[in-house]
């Protein structure tokens, strides 16, 4: 399956929750390349046998961004909370799925201009609500505490651009299963596990449980990252189409990082650097703590729009990531 129908496929599916479709699919698609050992709520563990009693971690995370009702009033409105950290101010007109007892399509309430004062600050959650369109009948079909996602769909847009929701980190999670497939009828020089976690929006909960069970001699976090745009500052991001962002940063191992860079370099695979001060913010942080210590990598996507309905990245960036760490794996014995 080529990449971009994979990603499509993933990121039409739910995973937030206890709504897990994008879970069962991912396991799916992972099953067909090697042995699916673990699956429960904080996500999925695979495995390839390699020559030497060795582990190797490529993780990433598979729950996206949304929302849980937490309010339905006589008129068939809903208050909802946040389940990551998502934007306010992009919420008022945007479809969303409802996710109730059947699957509802709502709006965020949008006030017109014309009925508008003054400009409208969305600073909470709880001002904004969603019409679900029902009216009266919608304690009947939903209830409080179901789930709400972004209800965008997959587009193919300029050249090699994709845009959707999820895509963080749905981009991270189809490069796991690309990585897997080269793997399928070639013997690693270790063990690989592959591992789709769960919750990373909500302080890495997954990585922790599933990086305690694996118990890996190193692992890489596959994730996506702030790519360019207007009024985003060049130091805080990478560019869109110039490839894999290597994470540099004290959290993680540096020698894993030149490894990676060097690696690029030989191979002339399209990549950039990224640095960060203290934490990465993503499930590389808790991995590379876990037990007594795990050397960590990080490799990312340049993603725009994060955490909203409209991510965008480049196919050839997430290609970028897989031919990077095929290599890396290849060479985990070389110490030159």
């Amino acid at each position: 399956m080529e990449i971009k129908e994979l990603l499509k496929n993933l990121t039409e599916a739910t995973g937030i929750g206890n709504i897990r479709e994008a879970t069962e699919k991912a396991s799916g698609y992972l099953s067909k390349f090697c042995e699916v050992s673990y699956t429960d709520n904080l996500g999925v563990i695979a495995k390839i046998d390699g020559a030497r009693d060795y582990t190797m971690l490529i993780e990433a995370h598979i729950d996206q961004v949304g929302f849980i009702v937490t309010n339905i009033d006589d008129e068939g409105f809903l208050t909802v909370a946040l389940c990551g950290g998502i934007d306010l101010r992009a919420l008022p007109s945007r479809q969303v799925d409802i996710h109730g007892k059947k699957k509802i399509r709502g709006v965020f309430c949008s006030t017109p201009p014309h009925l508008s004062e003054n400009d409208v600050v969305y600073d909470k959650i709880d001002n904004l609500k969603i019409d679900s369109l029902l009216g009266e009948k919608a304690k009947e079909l939903i209830t409080i505490g179901d789930y709400v996602t972004f209800a965008a769909g997959f587009n193919e847009l300029a050249g090699d651009l994709v845009c959707s929701r999820s895509l963080d980190d749905r981009a991270g999670v189809a490069a796991v299963i690309e990585l897997a497939s080269r793997f399928k009828d070639k013997k690693p020089p270790v063990n690989l596990v592959f591992c789709l976690s769960d919750m990373e929006e909500l302080a890495l909960r997954g990585a922790k449980t599933s990086a305690f069970k694996i118990s890996p001699d190193e692992a890489i976090a596959i994730d996506v990252s702030f790519s360019d745009g207007p009024d985003i500052n060049p130091l805080d991001c990478g560019k869109i189409g110039k490839g894999a962002m290597i994470g540099v940063s004290p959290v993680l191992d540096s020698d894993m990082s030149k490894k990676l860079l060097m690696l690029a370099d030989k191979f002339s695979i399209s990549c950039q650097t990224e640095v960060m001060g203290s934490s990465t913010g993503t499930d590389a942080d808790v991995i590379s703590v876990t037990k007594s210590g795990v050397k960590t990598g990080l490799v990312s996507i340049p993603l725009r729009n994060m955490h909203s309905e409209c991510e965008i990245i480049s196919i050839p960036d997430v290609l970028s990531v897989c031919d990077l760490l095929e290599r890396y794996i290849e060479a985990v014995n070389d110490n030159d």
